[in-house]
């Protein structure tokens, strides 16, 4: 399936992101590995099939050449996750949506999670601490379930699952990956993406 590819992220600025990585970061150097991070996904998304790309932005950054844009809305981030499948639905086209925490990701994955809605309603990308990573949805109203689903929790990935499932849909599951909130996180991150510029930037750090 030719979905389109949603990317939620925000602006790497000092002190307002990956603050978990502070210490042994500094805020600086934080908000670098996020930018880092960030690249990594959108140059993945770009070399994905896809529909359209869809930037759903939270603060002021430069939108990738080629890429819609829309800004991120609403009270809370359950909010701003249904609202970016809201805001950025095409008729009759599916959406797969990722964040930039996850720089090992890759364009056979994403394409994955898009071919995947062929035969499931739904397809969620289970996270390690009990998150979600990446969630396609054949119908993007669906999403509308995830105002009621407590985030950065333990039991978020679960909890989105459950609530898709009520609402009637078949979810198929991708691979677990790894998201990237503390140093142990960024340093299983780089790990598996050597080539990465959250890799290279992370040894700038070491």
């Amino acid at each position: 399936m030719n979905a389109q590819l949603l990317l939620i992220a925000k602006a790497p600025v000092p002190g307002r992101v990956k603050t978990r990585l502070c210490p042994p970061c500094t805020p600086e150097q934080a908000a670098g590995l996020a930018a880092a991070a960030l690249a990594d996904t959108v140059a993945t998304l770009d070399a994905a099939p896809a529909a359209r790309r869809a930037f759903v932005l939270s603060g002021r950054s430069a939108v990738p050449a080629g890429w819609h844009h829309v800004e991120q809305r609403g009270d809370g981030f359950a909010a701003r996750l249904a609202n970016a499948f809201a805001d950025t639905a095409l008729p009759g086209t599916a959406s797969v949506l990722v964040g930039m925490d996850t720089p090992q990701l890759t364009p056979d994955l994403v394409a994955a999670a898009a071919e995947g809605l062929d035969g499931a309603d739904a397809v969620l990308g289970h996270a390690e601490d009990g998150g979600w990573w990446g969630l396609g949805l054949r119908d993007p109203d669906a999403a509308r379930v995830l105002r009621d689903v407590p985030m950065s929790t333990a039991e978020t990935g679960a909890r989105t699952e459950q609530a898709l499932r009520a609402l009637g849909l078949t979810v198929a599951r991708l691979p677990v990956l790894r998201d990237v909130d503390t140093w142990a996180d960024a340093e299983a991150a780089a790990e598996r993406a050597p080539g990465s510029r959250f890799a290279a930037a992370l040894a700038g750090i070491r």
